[in-house]
């Protein structure tokens, strides 16, 4: 994909930032994502208190509070003038375009279980639109970076996308949004129909993760649909800067608002594409659901 034809570099454009303020604003989304890391090894295994916050299965730790308070400590330090939406403590507001995204903790119902895979995530966004961003996957020892023209990075290694052109070869990977249990638009179809005709789907729990490893190569390409712009801000801007391709479900470019993304190999982009829009809801009773087939559930998302 040309530079040109990626959402971050039009963010870039826009935003009139030289490539040494860029440089200094990627390191402290660098250094932020890293003092989240921090915090998140810290209390690792080591956690107190587990709470629902509204949504069920949608959990919040002090790891979180102490993970956010760290990074956005952080970002007042180095960028008094930019706004941030985080997580946990909401939207600061400020009269620049640009507006950091923090998820102190992507992979909390992870975490809290001891599986290892979570992350910190501080995207940077232009008027809504991913710019530049870094995570920290501190069970990895891992920190990766990407901004428009400075590539994709993982630890000192550039990063690139697969190259896999075919479904059938493809390594996949998905996730399940927190209504899952109340709609039946809930990524279930989508989730069969994939994993039957690929090497197999993966589903991680950590969307900013998922993204990391598709610009890494690690898996082929992901879709995911009921997002937060704090989920998809840093690791967007990853896959795109890897070479890979980023987009609503329709094709159309890829927006924070929608909570819907797909990226994917420049391969395989399209093959996705048509599987996601070839899959209808599969009846509630299918899997133990009846509830749903009669109305009682949230509408089908356009």
């Amino acid at each position: 994909m040309s530079l040109s034809a990626t959402r971050c570099s039009q963010a870039l454009a826009g935003s009139g930032l030289s490539l040494t303020e860029i440089e200094r604003l990627l390191d402290v989304a660098r250094r932020a994502a890293e003092s989240g890391g921090v915090q998140l090894k810290a209390h690792f295994g080591r956690l107190e208190q587990v709470r629902e916050k509204g949504r069920n299965g949608d959990l919040v730790t002090e790891a979180d509070l102490a993970a956010e308070a760290a990074v956005l400590g952080l970002l007042q330090a180095g960028t008094p003038e930019i706004g941030v939406l985080a997580e946990e403590s909401g939207r600061r507001p400020s009269e620049s375009a640009l507006e950091w995204c923090v998820d102190p903790l992507d992979g909390t119902t992870n975490y809290a279980h001891g599986f290892p895979v979570f992350a910190t995530s501080v995207g940077l966004t232009w008027q809504g639109i991913p710019l530049l961003g870094a995570l920290s996957l501190p069970a990895f020892d891992e920190v990766y970076w990407a901004a428009p023209g400075l590539g994709s990075w993982c630890n000192g290694r550039r990063l690139a996308v697969s190259d896999c052109q075919q479904l059938a070869d493809a390594l996949l990977a998905t996730g399940f949004a927190y209504d899952r249990q109340q709609r039946l638009d809930n990524n279930y179809a989508e989730f069969a129909w994939f994993t039957h005709r690929s090497h197999g789907v993966r589903r991680a729990g950590a969307a900013a993760v998922d993204l990391a490893f598709v610009a890494s190569g690690k898996v082929d390409a992901y879709w995911e649909r009921g997002l937060a712009p704090w989920d998809l801000a840093a690791g967007m801007v990853l896959v795109e800067e890897a070479g890979g391709v980023v987009s609503g479900y329709d094709g159309s470019p890829a927006d924070l608002a929608s909570g819907r993304v797909v990226a994917a190999a420049p391969g395989l982009h399209g093959q996705v594409l048509a599987g996601l829009a070839a899959c209808r809801p599969l009846a509630g009773s299918s899997y133990g659901a009846p509830e749903l087939d009669a109305g009682r559930g949230a509408p089908i998302a356009p």
